[in-house]
């Protein structure tokens, strides 16, 4: 696994924030028209319609799928059933800033958990590299004011978030395993397909529940039409597709890092909706986030 972070690497860990920073919004602005677990199960099931046509053939008979599909089938649990319902659980029931503040800790949980259940040495400079993403989300969370994070107060979704940055995590690190057949692995459209379509099944079972235990009515209308197809296409096909690229290249502990991105870019296009000028903060925190991930990515470099 190549540590150094290339230009198109680059690309692909900021494309993923970008895109999750719109689902974030989006899945905020719908939770009155549909109930979040069901919006997840559409979600993917929307996504995996879209992939059938180009990957089909990961379902014959034949396929490298079939003998590794208890893999596949815990990637779409861990990465497409549960961190999704959970994230559309925690945007109804808590503040959106609570939820971006609750996910700053991604770095931290891809640390821990590679030390712990994947024998990864955390490193110094990866400490540091965590400090100063992590100051400039809470920059950018406070809007340059320090006592504002003291006016916070952490309920039932901020505790789903916590949950769901764990999950996460678990399969940021199981997509660095090289337990994948290399024909899977080697085509794109087929290792998403294959992770979706497990993971469409379990946010079926999952909808099924919160219908048995909670009735919402469904608001069907151009809006909802709309906003599924964004978080179908982009948070869920293009972000699951650069994130996976990205984590294969430099690992799951420097990928984390640009997961810290994300409420940046949350800020930024809620300022561009409530028609507000971005701020000197939001610049300063870019460069402290931008700061974490270099000194975090340069672990490996310096080593040797």
């Amino acid at each position: 696994m190549n540590q150094k972070l290339s230009p198109s690497t680059i690309l692909l860990l900021t494309l993923a924030p970008v895109m999750w920073a719109g689902n974030a919004i989006v899945g905020r602005a719908v939770h009155e028209l549909v109930p979040p677990v069901l919006l997840n199960c559409l979600r993917w099931s929307l996504a995996m319609l879209i992939l059938l046509p180009f990957a089909h053939r990961v379902f014959r008979r034949d396929s490298p799928l079939w003998p590794a599909w208890r893999r596949f089938a815990l990637l779409g649990l861990l990465g497409v059933g549960l961190y999704n319902t959970l994230q559309y659980l925690a945007l109804k029931t808590s503040s959106p800033i609570n939820v971006t503040l609750v996910a700053a800790s991604m770095p931290v949980w891809m640390m821990l958990i590679g030390a712990l259940f994947f024998g990864t040495a955390i490193s110094r400079r990866q400490t540091v590299g965590a400090v100063l993403s992590i100051g400039g989300v809470l920059l950018v969370l406070s809007r340059g004011d320090w006592h504002f994070l003291l006016s916070l107060r952490l309920v039932p979704g901020d505790l789903m978030m916590i949950a769901a940055a764990i999950v996460w995590s678990f399969y940021s690190w199981l997509l660095t395993l090289p337990k994948d057949p290399p024909a899977l692995r080697a085509d794109w459209s087929a290792f998403l397909l294959a992770q979706v379509a497990f993971g469409a099944v379990w946010s079926g079972l999952f909808a099924g529940v919160e219908h048995a235990l909670d009735v919402q009515e469904v608001h069907w209308g151009w809006p909802l039409a709309a906003a599924l197809a964004f978080v179908a296409i982009g948070p869920a096909i293009i972000a699951l597709r650069c994130w996976g690229l990205g984590v294969q290249r430099v690992g799951p502990t420097i990928a984390g890092f640009f997961a810290n991105l994300t409420p940046l870019f949350a800020a930024l296009m809620s300022a561009a909706f409530l028609g507000e000028a971005p701020h000197l903060y939001h610049a300063v925190a870019f460069l402290l986030i931008v700061g974490g991930i270099v000194i975090s990515s340069r672990r490996q470099a310096m080593a040797k």
